[in-house]
């Protein structure tokens, strides 16, 4: 059996159908990008920012809310409810930080802290998505700056649609403010990854180049929000003390590092979306179009100096003298 001829000619049908081709290319792209690390790098620094996080926001509805404790314990719980691994842990414990002001000050210390670091690091990789030259990204001071802006983005949104979401959880509980809340959510995490996308990024793109990224984040976050709950009502609860807190931090890192390559993948599908990257063939050469201007936005990635310009050009694979290996020196 020719396993290279059905390989190519799998290769060729490919190319030939987008229901195919498409996400052959965004696996390409997600590959060539080593977006992977890079979700990686976003995942630990999310790690370490969201207990401070938690800890700020829970000390605030329980200083601000001390009058309400109905309202208080819809709004706690909606906000852990961002947080499917890791919150029923700490919502038991929450009534410890009522009032806490050094509980308030060392979140908020923190959160800033550690949140610069995941809004640069949110912001390298979606420049790197976008292939953006490093001379065309912004210096280490404006980097800092955005990556609090990030995170003001972030925990902002992520504020509102608890405080919005808590208020509809203590009415009635119907079919209606059920909806209702599902919607704010919704809405919520729509602005959310579209702010992500347009404002962390060096690239001026407009509103329609991240549509179908931005939807396509936010359907998939709502997924992972609902496995996120499944898992800890199936596994975690049943753990024993010391298995329990081991596979609470697994878990959680798991977690926060399938929601980074959720958010990244996203991205790289506006990339792909605008820029019409596909087909890309899978035993080159020959190479698509869409190979070589891939590989040019990579190659362009790397102009570092005002004035350098890196220029990319292809060898003919059908005539043998031109194939690289014969101008080895």
């Amino acid at each position: 059996m020719d396993v290279r001829g059905v390989a190519r000619r799998f290769d060729r049908y490919q190319q030939k159908h987008v229901i195919l081709a498409f996400p052959i290319a965004l696996i390409r792209k997600f590959s060539e990008d080593q977006a992977g690390s890079r979700a990686a790098l976003i995942s630990y620094y999310g790690f370490f920012s969201l207990f401070p996080l938690l800890l700020l926001t829970t000390t605030i509805f329980g200083t601000i809310l001390r009058g309400d404790p109905h309202l208080e314990h819809s709004l706690v719980h909606s906000e852990l409810a961002n947080f499917p691994i890791i919150g029923p842990q700490i919502e038991h414990n929450v009534h410890s930080l009522k009032g806490n002001t050094v509980a308030m000050v060392i979140g908020a210390v923190g959160t800033i802290w550690v949140g610069t670091y995941v809004g640069q690091a949110i912001e390298n990789a979606m420049n790197a998505v976008w292939n953006t030259p490093l001379i065309q990204r912004p210096s280490m001071l404006i980097r800092r700056l955005k990556g609090l802006g990030a995170m003001a983005i972030l925990g902002g949104a992520s504020l509102l649609s608890t405080i919005l979401a808590g208020v509809v959880a203590g009415a009635h509980a119907s079919d209606l403010t059920r909806v209702a809340g599902f919607m704010i959510s919704f809405l919520a995490d729509l602005g959310v990854f579209a702010l992500t996308y347009k404002l962390l990024t060096a690239e001026r793109l407009a509103w329609k180049d991240i549509a179908v990224g931005t939807l396509t984040a936010t359907v998939a976050w709502e997924v992972l929000q609902a496995i996120g709950g499944w898992y800890v009502a199936r596994e975690l609860r049943k753990a024993s003390d010391v298995y329990g807190f081991f596979a609470i931090v697994i878990g959680l890192l798991s977690w926060l590092y399938l929601t980074a390559q959720v958010m990244i993948i996203s991205a790289e599908i506006n990339v792909v979306t605008k820029r019409h990257l596909w087909p890309r063939s899978l035993l080159p050469p020959p190479y698509t179009t869409a190979d070589q201007k891939a590989f040019s936005y990579l190659a362009r990635m790397e102009e570092r100096a005002r004035g350098e310009r890196i220029a990319v050009g292809f060898d003919d694979p059908t005539n043998p003298l031109d194939s690289p290996r014969y101008h080895e020196t």
